[in-house]
């Protein structure tokens, strides 16, 4: 009972946090991986409610894609040259700056945004990492708080 509870008072508190979700889509956006940006968004409400949803993409993104990622509920950031690093700097501001965000989630397979991950934790933000096999970062997912294959 006491478990049950437990469980329950955490569940809303969990509905409360405000969750900034940074997408690295050339990594994930990728026929071969099947990743749905609507089964993310479903998937991560159980942490709390996205406020800030980014997409970013390359300049040879197709206007199909930058057409689907708004249509799905995103912001597309489409950016000349190293995707990576403009999420990076982009998500950083709001482990420095923006106290309204609780959750940094970031939708990667990608080594790289352990960094990040790392710093998000140091200032007292959550953070899960969304990816998918293969080639999923063991790297990365051990740097987050919550892991969600999309795939599992």
């Amino acid at each position: 009972m006491l478990d049950k509870l437990k469980g329950m008072i955490a569940a809303k508190s969990a509905k409360e946090k405000n969750i900034a979700c940074f997408v690295d889509g050339p990594n994930m956006l990728r026929k071969e991986l099947g990743v749905d940006l609507d089964t993310v968004k479903k998937k991560l409400r159980a942490y709390g409610m996205i406020k800030v949803g980014r997409v970013f993409l390359d300049q040879y993104a197709s206007d199909k894609l930058i057409e689907a990622v708004t249509n799905q509920g995103f912001d597309p950031v489409v950016v000349p040259s190293d995707v990576d690093v403009a999420l990076a700097v982009d998500a950083s501001q709001f482990i420095y700056g923006d106290t309204k965000i609780d959750v940094i989630a970031i939708v990667s397979r990608d080594s790289d945004f352990k960094p990040l991950l790392m710093k998000a934790k140091e200032h007292g933000k959550e953070t899960i990492v969304v990816g998918v096999e293969p080639e999923f970062s063991a790297a990365l997912r051990n740097s987050a708080d919550v892991v969600i294959d999309l795939k599992a």
